[in-house]
């Protein structure tokens, strides 16, 4: 029997809200094209048919690459069009049940904000992996409260599936959060808002090869 795929760690890449679904995909190209671990869509609109294309579409493309697509927040929307899993904040669907609607071979993430025990109690739920954050001033939320870096710290002997930063994160900032224990960076305007996206994703991605190196 084939073990379970593990959540990659490095770029997670957050995919920014537009309704050209052909620009979307050229921006998310190029990122996979830099060498992102993993895509997130995030599109809280009420164009469900939009946002199925869409979320088609992008599964299509990160398969070429062999990168995962999540979707953000939409179990539904996961399950129906072909995703490889999906990301849950605490307004969302439970781990457990987004566990049984996609099956063991899919990916559930959970957000868990400044919280150790929320981290505990996903991984006990099967979460495959736990994103903490905001670390920093985000231009996409910016009265998100803040996360500690000592709480990467806390986390690392606790929580054993990957870990995943989010929030403000710049080339700048990102060395002190893998060094802290991030196994991963949440990425959209640092990425998606550089002039060369693929040459962006190149760095961040350099960032996490530095680290095996040491």
């Amino acid at each position: 029997m084939s073990a379970e795929p593990a959540f990659p760690g490095g770029v997670y890449a957050l995919t920014p809200e537009t309704a050209d679904t052909a620009r979307l995909l050229a921006r998310v190209e190029a990122a996979l094209a830099g060498g992102v671990a993993a895509v997130q869509y995030r599109d809280k609109s009420a164009d469900v048919a939009r946002r199925h294309e869409q979320v088609s579409e992008l599964a299509a493309l990160c398969r070429r690459f062999g990168v995962p697509l999540i979707v953000n927040d939409d179990l539904r929307l996961a399950d129906l069009a072909g995703a490889d899993g999906v990301h849950l904040g605490r307004d969302d669907a439970s781990v457990r049940e987004a566990r049984i609607i996609l099956g063991p071979k899919k990916f559930v993430g959970a957000s868990c904000y400044q919280s150790l025990d929320l981290a505990r109690a996903a991984q006990a739920a099967g979460a495959d992996y736990v994103a903490f954050g905001s670390f920093f001033a985000s231009p996409t939320k910016p009265a998100a409260p803040r996360a500690s870096i000592d709480l990467l710290r806390e986390a690392g002997p606790a929580i054993q599936v990957p870990i995943v930063a989010i929030g403000g994160i710049t080339l700048a900032n990102a060395p002190t959060l893998i060094d802290a224990g991030a196994d991963g960076v949440a990425l959209l305007s640092a990425l998606f808002d550089a002039p060369d996206i693929r040459a962006a994703a190149a760095a961040f991605n350099q960032l996490f090869a530095t680290e095996s190196e040491q």
